[in-house]
């Protein structure tokens, strides 16, 4: 693990604005998408019924309270420590513009949108790299003392790896803000090692996206869970009415008991399908194959030999797959996937096979 300086004019390459969907744009239509990490079968019906019902409401202004008190109460905390937001997305942009920080630090590889926004606002960013050798696992120690923001994501995308909350409490202390990006954490069966609810742990904020087990990416929906005073200056950098009346139901719908129980359900077949997707993936070990683990978030991180010839010959026949060397800390022999139902996964190993011909003989 090792720190890395970075400003504006030192990206390394990295293209820090290249997400997921740009595999599928295009010629997407034909594409079977394992490079984004949305969970197929969503937004299910009764969902997508609740939305319906509040385009009736539209010629309203948004009223975001009762979902605001909705998530509080999924999470135990008062409604002065729930902040909604446009996506996680947005989030990231008013930590980086309402919080005034000398030093923040990203831990990489990870989503590369809060850093960004950073850099938008006129930060430097310094990275802390985690270390394929050490499992892309954190080390607290890594992080410089005088970093007074601090960003990790739990379970990491792109590695899939979900740190103990023992190691990422360690992270904290006063005068600093730590920002836990915990995106995927409901597709963690039980969401162990989550903080969301933690008001024990100072400068604690955590993010939460509706749009990943419930298929919301074009709703845009997600929120913070942070201190009241937090809260309060994030919301002073909001425009009015930044979350829209359809995602204020979903947000609100989502947080009920049967939807939690639906998510419950669906992180554990999650886990079963990535079992499938990655015993799979190591039947080419063989050809180089390596896959990083234990995975636990709806997605796996492989390094192939030539993996962008195998990312386009993917594509060739069929499928879509996540690059990686947009992310700091990999290169181009990283590929990111997507996790599926098994008869999805079993074709996509069959033309992962033909794709890894290519580094045959």
């Amino acid at each position: 693990m090792r720190t890395e300086g970075h400003t504006e004019g030192n990206t390394e390459g990295h293209d820090l604005r290249h997400h997921g969907d740009a595999e599928v744009r295009g010629d997407g239509s034909s594409l079977v998408d394992l490079a984004v990490n949305v969970r197929a079968d969503t937004p299910p019906r009764w969902l997508r019924e609740r939305v319906a019902v509040s385009l009736g409401a539209l010629a309203a202004y948004p009223d975001g309270r009762a979902a605001r008190a909705a998530v509080a109460a999924r999470h135990g905390l008062p409604v002065e420590r729930v902040l909604l937001t446009a996506g996680a997305a947005e989030a990231f942009v008013l930590l980086a513009r309402a919080l005034k920080v000398r030093r923040p630090v990203v831990v990489h590889p990870q989503f590369t949108e809060p850093e960004a926004a950073l850099r938008d606002a006129g930060h430097a960013v310094d990275r802390v790299l985690l270390r394929e050798e050490d499992g892309f696992r954190l080390d607290p120690a890594a992080v410089p003392d005088d970093a007074d923001l601090v960003v990790i994501g739990n379970p990491t995308n792109p590695t899939s790896v979900l740190h103990p909350a023992r190691a990422v409490r360690r992270l904290a202390r006063p005068g600093r803000t730590l920002v836990v990006d915990e995106a995927f954490m409901d597709a963690v069966p039980g969401e162990r090692e989550a903080l969301a609810g933690a008001t024990d742990v100072p400068g604690l904020v955590v993010l939460r996206s509706l749009t990943k087990t419930w298929g919301l990416a074009g709703l845009r929906i997600g929120y913070v869970l942070a201190a009241p005073e937090t809260i309060a200056e994030l919301e002073r950098a909001q425009p009015l009415w930044p979350v829209s009346s359809p995602a204020l139901a979903a947000a609100e719908a989502c947080m009920g008991a049967q939807a939690l129980a639906e998510a419950a359900h669906a992180a554990h077949r999650v886990a079963a399908d990535r079992a499938h997707l990655v015993a799979g993936l190591e039947e080419f070990a063989a050809d180089g194959l390596r896959v990083v683990g234990p995975a636990d978030g709806p997605f796996v991180l492989v390094r192939a030999p030539r993996a962008a010839a195998v990312r386009q010959r993917l594509r060739t026949l069929g499928f879509a797959v996540r690059r990686g060397d947009t992310f700091p800390g990999l290169d181009e022999e990283w590929l990111r996937l997507a996790v599926r139902d098994r008869a999805t996964v079993n074709r996509f190993l069959q033309a992962l096979d033909q794709a890894l011909a290519l580094t045959r003989g």
